[in-house]
C-alpha cells in the first residue's frame, strides 16, 4: 500500500478527533446499532491511530539516525584502502600481490562504493525500499574483506601504524558490520511501523478511514442530507492511501 503521504496519514487521524466532537455534541441521539461506530469504539480507534502516527515517527528517527551512524563509519574507507596499498607496495611483496590489492581497492573506490554518503535530516521519511543501498554497503565490507584478506597473506606486510595494522582492519570490518546490520534491523522496524499504521487506518471493514465514512453516512441518515448536523461533518475529508 502506498503512502498518502505522512501529512496526509496525519490529517485523517485530525479530522478523526474533529468528527468525534460532533459526535459528542449529540449526546444520546447518537446511538448507531454497529458497535465500531458507538463513541467509545471511535475514542479507541482515535487514540490506536494517534499511537501508530508516533511511532512511525520515532522508527523513522532511529532509522534515519543508524544511517548516520553507517555514513560516517565508512567515511574514510576509500583513504584507508588507498592508504593500505601504498604501504604494501613498501614491502617486499610480490607484483601479483599487490595487484590483487589494488583490485580490492579499484572497487572500493567504484561508484557504487560511493553511494549515500552523506549524513540525512533525521526527519525525512525512510525510502520504500534500501535493497540497493544495503547491497552496496554490502560489497564494500566484501571488498574489505579481500583486502586485508591479501595483506594478512603477505609475510612482509607489518606496518607500525596501528591504523594500518590488520587486526585494525579485522575490528574495523566487524564495526562496519555491525553498522550495516543495525541499519537493516532498523529499517524493517520502521517497515513494520507502516504497516500497522496503514492497518490502523486503512484495512477493509476496520480502518480508520472507512469508520469514520461510515459515521459521516449514519449520521446523514440520523439526521438527514439536509440537516445543519450533517452540514457539520460532510465536509470532513477521510483519504484512502492508493494501493
Amino acid at each position: 500500500m502506498a503512502s498518502v503521504s505522512e501529512t496526509g496519514h496525519a490529517k485523517n487521524v485530525a479530522n478523526l478527533q474533529d468528527l468525534i466532537s460532533f459526535v459528542t455534541g449529540y449526546g444520546a441521539t447518537y446511538n448507531p446499532t454497529k458497535n465500531a461506530l458507538k463513541l467509545p469504539q471511535l475514542t479507541a480507534l482515535a487514540t490506536a491511530s494517534q499511537t501508530s502516527l508516533a511511532d512511525v515517527i520515532t522508527k523513522n528517527t532511529a532509522y534515519n539516525n543508524k544511517v548516520n551512524e553507517r555514513v560516517n563509519a565508512f567515511s574514510g574507507l576509500k583513504a584507508l584502502s588507498t592508504r593500505l596499498v601504498n604501504a604494501l607496495e613498501t614491502t617486499d611483496a610480490t607484483a601479483q600481490v599487490i595487484k590483487d590489492a589494488k583490485g580490492f581497492n579499484r572497487k572500493l573506490q567504484g561508484k557504487r562504493a560511493s553511494t549515500a554518503t552523506t549524513p540525512i535530516d533525521p526527519n525525512t521519511p525512510a525510502p520504500a525500499t534500501i535493497s540497493t543501498s544495503q547491497q552496496s554497503y554490502d560489497q564494500q565490507i566484501q571488498h574489505l574483506a579481500g583486502l586485508t584478506s591479501v595483506l594478512i597473506s603477505e609475510p612482509s606486510y607489518a606496518p607500525n601504524e596501528t591504523a594500518l595494522a590488520t587486526a585494525t582492519l579485522t575490528a574495523l570490518q566487524a564495526n562496519l558490520t555491525a553498522k550495516n546490520n543495525e541499519v537493516a534491523t532498523a529499517y524493517t522496524n520502521i517497515s513494520n511501523s507502516r504497516i500497522a499504521r496503514n492497518n490502523t487506518l486503512y484495512a477493509d471493514s476496520t480502518g480508520l478511514v472507512e469508520i469514520a465514512t461510515e459515521v459521516k453516512k449514519y449520521i446523514k441518515s440520523l439526521y438527514g442530507a439536509s440537516s445543519p448536523e450533517f452540514a457539520q461533518v460532510k465536509g470532513i475529508e477521510f483519504k484512502k492511501a492508493k494501493k
